[in-house]
């Protein structure tokens, strides 16, 4: 029997035993290389995954470590999103460059050094910095690993492949924030990020010894790469996420450094269209966008992101800011809604071909609009059960949009186009991600200063319920000690936190009105998307990774 035909055989699809380590090799003639292949792969992926969602539960922890507001701890969650969507574009570039195994590994080694530069921050910049550096190396170990499992297996045991994957990918959101919640209370926010270096050595280790070799024939047929192209789009999204972060506490365009960030932003993403446009081999290809379920598919991708990625941004902030949660008790909070998200991927993958993927999509967002309406009732006595239903919807409603979004975007396409547009397609949705951070940041910095305003008005010394209020804490205040002049202080300093704390629940409530009314308006962009489920284009666009 020939060498590839025992690969064959074996189940390593494609695979040349001589581009195997022995231990591989040996593990290949028992017929088990392959699924250790998919633990492998599906380890480093899962550093990734967990590393979007972990941060969330610390950044109350973070903030208060390192003295920054909470526009400013963002940053820690939008720069690691910004730096996966500049190198999303260049990742298949870069494996058909430097060979896909030399690619991921240097990924996960990057990835790795870059968490314990994380931990290691003294200051937001450092910190921030060393996010960006990790985004950088992990934007390409999910793609990469799943173009990993897709070639070691067979046609006919690819979706079993890529179900195992995806339970290891989804239970990453799962643990991610259990994980971190445990970490952040018992040994410190640092903790979230050097817990990668155990895991991520063990994944070099075993994709080292167990991925086959890269062909270097195939390695010296690598493209041009369109470095323009990424340049100006790694500039425009930085200058607008610049924008959108600091505009606020700039007083927007009435400074200078904000303007030129707004200029910079419309100057450089329009030079990139234009390029990508008349460019031979683009970066980002834009003409897909001659597709409509493309453009509506893609738009819908934008706000996917800002509205799922906002609420799980939003909620942990809020239930230990305002609730007095601690991160574990955040992070425990969350888990209901992920394994939600579990169950309805298994149970939809069984089902999908019985419904059409647009109506599955208007359920999916009509259930996320419902749970921001109702997380509008939060206030200061609600409990772990009346977010628990809110969670659980939110991870539904989140399945039930992203399983039939990617096919019903990419199904109408023609063959030779579905690489380009799921590269795109993947991109809005990072977009969107790093988009909503943002803006909710922002919004909930303006809104919570609108709402204070307007209460601040409604309490002056000439309103009969105000001038009792303080006397009566005054008195109070008085009745356990103290002179009358410092009881004064404490109540009026009391008035202040209950202004506030008011003011921030207020605007809280707003940013999940504005969530469900995005949902509700955007969807006429479902009519734009495919209507049949197709396959071919499901699994080319899972292979164009």
């Amino acid at each position: 029997m020939s060498g590839k035909s025992a690969a064959l055989q074996s189940g390593l699809y494609g695979a040349d035993p001589a581009l195997l380590s022995p231990f591989a090799a040996r593990l290949l003639e028992r017929g088990i290389l392959k699924w250790a292949i998919v633990f492998a792969a599906s380890l480093g992926a899962i550093l990734e995954v967990i590393d979007t969602v972990i941060t969330n539960v610390a950044l109350p922890d973070i903030r208060g470590n390192l003295g920054a507001t909470l526009s400013e701890a963002g940053w820690v969650s939008t720069s690691y999103a910004c730096a996966n969507v500049v190198i999303i574009p260049l990742s298949a570039w870069l494996g058909y460059r430097f060979g896909k195994k030399n690619y991921f590994v240097f990924s996960l080694i990057g990835f790795t050094l870059a968490s314990m530069l994380c931990g290691m921050s003294t200051n937001l910049s450092a910190l921030i910095f060393a996010r960006v550096l990790q985004g950088l190396a992990g934007g390409g170990l999910l793609a990469k690993a799943q173009s990993l499992i897709f070639e070691a297996f067979p046609n006919e045991e690819r979706p079993l492949a890529q179900a195992i994957f995806g339970l290891g990918v989804i239970g990453g959101p799962a643990a991610g924030p259990v994980i971190g919640g445990w970490l952040t209370d018992n040994l410190g926010w640092r903790w979230i990020f050097f817990i990668n270096l155990p895991i991520g050595i063990i994944a070099v280790v075993m994709c080292l010894i167990l991925l086959p070799a890269d062909d270097k024939t195939k390695m010296n047929r690598a493209g041009t790469v369109d470095w323009s192209g990424i340049g100006l789009l790694a500039v425009g999204l930085a200058s607008f996420q610049i924008l959108l972060e600091e505009g606020q506490q700039d007083d927007w365009f009435a400074s200078r450094f904000i303007t030129g960030m707004a200029i910079a932003s419309v100057v450089s993403i329009g030079l990139f269209i234009w390029r990508e446009l008349t460019t031979e081999h683009p970066a980002v290809d834009l003409r897909v966008l001659r597709y409509p379920s493309m453009i509506g598919g893609s738009l819908y991708s934008v706000i996917l992101g800002m509205g799922l990625y906002g609420i799980m941004f939003a909620v942990p902030v809020f239930v230990q800011d305002f609730l007095h949660y601690t991160a574990l008790q955040s992070g425990l909070l969350l888990v209901p809604g992920a394994i939600a998200s579990a169950v309805a991927m298994i149970l939809y993958g069984k089902v999908a071909s019985r419904f059409s993927p647009r109506l599955v999509i208007c359920a999916g967002a009509l259930l996320t609009a419902a749970t921001g309406m109702i997380l509008m009732d939060l206030n200061p006595s609600t409990g772990v059960d009346q977010l628990f239903w809110p969670l659980v919807c939110r991870g539904l409603g989140g399945v039930l949009i992203f399983m039939p979004l990617s096919i019903a975007t990419l199904g109408p396409l023609a063959k030779k186009d579905i690489a380009a547009g799921a590269g795109f397609y993947s991109l809005t949705r990072q977009l969107g991600s790093s988009i909503g951070i943002a803006l909710i940041t922002t919004m909930l910095v303006r809104r919570e200063a609108l709402h204070r305003a307007i209460l601040v008005e409604k309490i002056t010394a000439f309103r009969v319920p105000s001038i009792d209020r303080l006397q009566a804490l005054t008195a109070g205040f008085t009745s356990h000690g103290g002179d009358a002049i410092a009881a004064r202080h404490r109540a009026l300093g009391l008035i202040d936190r209950t202004v506030n704390g008011q003011a921030t629940l207020l605007s809280y409530e707003d940013i999940f009105f504005y969530v469900a009314v995005l949902f509700i308006v955007s969807l006429p962009l479902i009519l734009l998307l495919g209507g049949k489920t197709n396959r071919a284009a499901e699994d080319a666009a899972a292979a164009a990774h």
